[in-house]
């Protein structure tokens, strides 16, 4: 077993229909010049067409790096084992997701981490374009937190976030959020102004 390297990036800024936005064709194509010397393997990259899109863009930076649909990459709503017990604000925010869907989303997010949070064979580096649930979900993960606590962790459009996954220690969260290669413009677009930095 060797390192592995997972970049995990949220889609860019899209519109209603789900398609990316002139900004989020612009933080994809940024993000996309910022891995160009990362010795990627793999593009990985959910189902919705903003994430799709969004890892389409990036690989054209990338041209020899293969790209790979996943529906376990997809926009749900990861494990919460009691919505309940849940501080106010959190449960208002997920009181209308229904049982199926904690059921399906914990299902997915059980994949996701089996299939990319664990060591590789080889020293691999990978990127996931994922939503910002679920990079929450492997932040969450990685640091051994409540399953709930992904709740409360935002990543802005194509922001950069790289967990290191080594066969003889816990993971390592080596970076979050990362916004360098977007000028503040970009940032944290598809949050309030006054949550932009």
């Amino acid at each position: 077993m060797a390192n592995r390297f997972l970049y995990l990036a949220r889609h860019g800024d899209a519109v209603d229909d789900g398609s990316l936005s002139d900004v989020g064709r612009q933080q994809a194509h940024l993000l996309g010049q910022r891995l160009a010397d990362t010795p990627l393997a793999a593009i990985h990259h959910g189902p919705l067409p903003r994430a799709a899109q969004t890892a389409k863009l990036i690989s054209e930076s990338l041209p020899d790096v293969p790209v790979h649909g996943s529906d376990v990459l997809g926009d749900y709503v990861p494990p919460v084992p009691d919505p309940q017990a849940l501080p106010a604000s959190y449960a208002r925010f997920l009181r209308d997701v229904t049982a199926e869907e904690f059921r399906t989303g914990a299902g997915l997010a059980a994949s996701a981490i089996a299939r990319h949070a664990v060591p590789a064979a080889a020293e691999t580096h990978e990127l996931i374009v994922t939503h910002s649930f679920l990079i929450a979900w492997f932040v969450r993960h990685a640091l051994d937190a409540p399953d709930w606590r992904w709740l409360g962790l935002n990543s802005g459009n194509c922001a950069l976030t790289t967990i290191l996954y080594r066969p003889d220690r816990p993971p390592a969260l080596i970076s979050f959020n990362d916004m360098a290669h977007l000028p503040p413009a970009l940032r944290w677009t598809g949050f309030p102004a006054e949550l932009r930095i």
